[in-house]
């Protein structure tokens, strides 16, 4: 009976290994892509894989990829966040003012309570955002594009009016204590990429051991059969954008306390590089693909290229360009790969 089957069946038992699984995936090839480009860079220059520039390209590249764990979570819904680097500038500019407010009206009942309560107020204005992202998105059935494009416009118009064009700084009996949890050091690696880590795990489990990411990922596949399964696709998009939106707040707050100021023109554009980062590392605009281990690798190749290019002294205009084309090439490859899985 087993040959009968193997006759008619003749596809069985024939996917070799590196057809399955994460090999399969594009966050894998771009993995190699990335380890190639890492010798080659080894060889190119001796400071790129020394401990100093090692640590930078972690800081770096730890900067964007907790947004870019975000925004890789609306893009399995089939979402796009254009919003991300307007709500990382009014996080920052948030947690900053409450740091200066609290301190000017000598309010600090405890250790600590400052600076908690100034994260409390940035990561709290993050969430309205993707709360207003997800309501309009997801009650309102507004195009995702159209309504974070505006969003962004609207919250980078509430940092200037809230600052007046200008940066806005720590300040009070915490601000040693802020800048210790945001640009601090463990040895040579930076806090940022352990709040990276714990993200990129909780995401994991979150997308692949949960009941939720199945209804992520359902969304994404086809959201009418999602709905008819029993799915609160509502609930689901809401839940994601406001997850994206804290994501891009922890990493204001993350960046604010690097640079020890929140610029009010602070992270402008950088929806762009997040979402490339994304795209990159294998999520798929159309939805229904994506991974937390696909964000960050996405994340590590912008940055090793553009350390590459500055350890070159290539003209930094050139980085828009390249990561253009490495965005054109991976969507190529993609392509490319689905066709031949069929």
């Amino acid at each position: 009976m087993s040959d009968a089957h193997s006759a008619t069946f003749t596809n069985i038992g024939r996917t070799r290994f590196w057809q399955r699984g994460f090999l399969a995936s594009q966050s894998a090839y771009v993995l190699a892509a990335l380890v190639v480009l890492i010798i080659v860079m080894s060889f190119l220059s001796p400071n790129f894989l020394t401990a100093g520039n090692i640590s930078n390209i972690t800081r770096n590249f730890s900067f964007i990829a907790i947004a870019t764990l975000g925004i890789t979570l609306v893009i399995i819904t089939g979402g796009i966040d254009l919003s991300v680097g307007s709500t990382i500038a009014l996080s920052a500019t948030v947690t900053s003012l409450a740091m200066n407010g609290l301190n000017t009206a000598g309010f600090y009942p405890f250790a600590g309570s400052a600076l908690l309560i100034s994260l409390v107020a940035g990561l709290f204005a993050a969430a309205l955002v993707g709360l207003f992202n997800g309501l309009a998105i997801a009650k309102l059935k507004l195009s995702p594009f159209v309504t974070t494009l505006g969003t962004l416009s609207m919250v980078r118009g509430l940092v200037y009016v809230a600052t007046q064009g200008r940066g806005t700084f720590p300040a009070g009996p915490d601000k040693e204590l802020f800048l210790a949890v945001t640009a601090g050091k463990f040895g040579e690696v930076p806090v940022a990429f352990f709040y990276l880590i714990i993200c990129a795990v909780i995401m994991w489990v979150a997308l692949n051991h949960t009941a939720w990411g199945k209804h992520v990922f359902a969304i994404g596949s086809n959201e009418n059969a999602g709905r008819l399964t029993g799915v609160n696709v509502d609930r689901v998009k809401i839940q994601v954008y406001v997850l994206c939106s804290l994501a891009a707040g922890l990493n204001g707050i993350i960046i604010s306390g690097w640079l020890g100021s929140a610029p009010a023109n602070l992270a402008t554009a950088y929806e762009l590089t997040i979402i490339a980062a994304a795209v990159i590392g294998g999520a798929n605009l159309a939805g229904g693909v994506g991974g937390a281990a696909g964000a960050i690798i996405g994340c590590v190749l912008i940055e090793v290229i553009r350390n590459g290019l500055v350890l070159a002294r290539v003209d930094p205009y050139w980085q828009q360009t390249l990561v253009g084309a490495i965005i054109v090439a991976a969507v190529l490859v993609d392509r490319l790969r689905s066709s031949r899985n069929g």
